[in-house]
C-alpha cells in the first residue's frame, strides 16, 4: 500500500530525500531528548517543504502540546485532521486538549464527539461528572500525587489539599493529558493517574499548614467534621503524605523494605495538617472550636507560604508513563 508520505516521497530527488529523512530523524531525537523547542522547529522545516504529510504536523502538535503551547499546537492538530482521510484519535485528542487549554470551548467539544464522547448538553466550559482519578502535579518536578474530579476528558477540580512546595491548591480546576500513566487505588477499585499540564482556574481556598497535638484518630475526624465558613477540606497529612520512589508515583505502589501498615504503628501526637481555607482568621476560628472541645487538643502553628508553580526544563522527557520510565539508581 502506498501511503501519502510514500506518493511525496517519490516526488523528491535522491539527495533532497536524503536530507528530508536526516531532518526528520533529528527532529524525532530532539523530541526524544525533550528538547521540545528544537524538535518543533525541525518538524516546522520538513513542513515547509512537504506541506500535505499529516503526521508532521502532528508531531509539531505534539511537541507544541508539551510546551503548552495551544494556539500553536490546537492549529498544527488541526492542519493534521484536515490531511487525514477519516478519525485519527490521537490527533482528535490533542486537538481537545490544546483547544481545552486555549480556552476554545466550540472546538473542544466538536474533538471529545468526535472520538465518540457523550457531553453534557452546552456551551462554553464542560461542567460534566466524568468520574474520580488521579493527577501528578508538576510531573517535571516533585510529582506529588493527589486525587481529582473530572469535569470533562481533560479537565478536574483537585479534591486533595497539595502540599503548599506544589504550587497547587484544593478546589484547582486543571489541566491534563489525555494518556493515564498509571493505576492507583480510591477505595475498593484502581482509577488512572493522569499528569497535570497546567492550572486552568485557581481556588480561592489557600494552604495553611498546621502543626499540633493530639491523643487520637478521633480527635482528628472531630476536627475534619467541623463546618465552618470559609474552610474547603482539613487534612491529616501525616497519615496521607508518603514520599513515593519514581515506581510508586507512577500508580504501582510496591513493598518497601521498611513499609509499615497503619495498624502496625503507635498513634504520633505530633500531627502535620494541611488546611485549605480563604482565610487565615478562618484557621484560626477552626482550630480554637476544636481545641476547646477536646482534651489534650494542642496547636502548635499555623503557617502559609505561597510558591509558584515549577515550569519544565528543556531536556526533561516528563510526559512518559512507568513502562517507558527507568527505576532511578539505587
Amino acid at each position: 500500500m502506498t501511503t501519502d508520505h510514500d506518493a511525496d516521497d517519490e516526488l523528491l530527488d535522491d539527495e533532497t530525500l536524503e536530507k528530508l529523512q536526516a531532518m526528520e530523524a533529528r527532529a524525532y531525537a530532539a523530541f526524544d531528548a525533550g528538547d521540545l523547542a528544537d524538535a518543533a522547529t525541525l518538524f516546522g522545516e520538513l513542513i515547509a517543504v512537504t506541506p500535505d504529510i499529516p503526521h508532521l504536523h502532528y508531531m509539531r502538535g505534539l511537541a507544541h502540546k508539551y510546551l503548552r503551547d495551544w494556539p500553536l499546537s490546537l492549529q498544527d492538530n488541526l492542519r493534521s485532521e484536515q490531511l487525514r482521510d477519516g478519525l485519527d484519535e490521537g490527533t482528535a485528542w490533542n486537538a481537545g486538549i490544546a483547544a481545552t487549554g486555549a480556552g476554545d470551548w466550540a472546538e473542544a467539544r466538536r474533538q471529545w464527539t468526535r472520538c465518540g464522547i457523550t457531553l453534557p448538553e452546552g456551551e462554553g466550559p464542560i461542567d460534566g461528572n466524568f468520574g474520580v482519578a488521579c493527577v501528578r502535579l508538576n510531573p517535571w518536578s516533585s510529582g506529588e500525587t493527589v486525587y481529582m474530579r473530572r469535569l470533562d476528558p481533560v479537565r478536574a477540580r483537585l479534591e486533595n489539599v497539595p502540599l503548599p512546595e506544589s504550587g497547587f491548591r484544593f478546589g484547582d480546576i486543571v489541566l491534563h493529558d489525555g494518556a493515564s500513566t498509571g493505576r492507583r487505588t480510591y477505595g475498593e477499585r484502581e482509577v488512572p493517574v493522569f499528569n497535570a499540564m497546567q492550572r486552568l482556574q485557581q481556588s480561592d481556598m489557600a494552604t495553611h499548614a498546621v502543626f499540633v497535638q493530639c491523643d487520637g484518630p478521633e480527635d482528628i475526624a472531630a476536627l475534619r467534621a467541623l463546618t465552618l465558613p470559609g474552610i474547603g477540606l482539613v487534612e491529616d497529612w501525616t497519615h496521607s503524605v508518603r514520599h513515593l520512589c519514581l515506581r510508586c508515583s507512577y500508580g504501582t505502589p510496591h513493598q518497601h523494605g521498611d513499609d509499615r501498615h497503619d495498624g502496625d504503628e503507635a498513634w504520633a501526637r505530633e500531627r502535620n495538617l494541611g488546611i485549605a481555607a480563604q482565610g487565615r482568621a478562618a484557621v484560626e476560628k477552626l482550630m480554637a472550636v476544636w481545641t476547646s472541645a477536646g482534651r489534650g487538643r494542642v496547636l502548635e502553628s499555623i503557617e502559609h507560604r505561597e510558591h509558584p508553580l515549577p515550569d519544565p526544563e528543556p531536556g526533561q522527557v516528563w510526559w512518559l508513563g512507568q513502562e517507558n520510565a527507568e527505576e532511578p539508581s539505587p
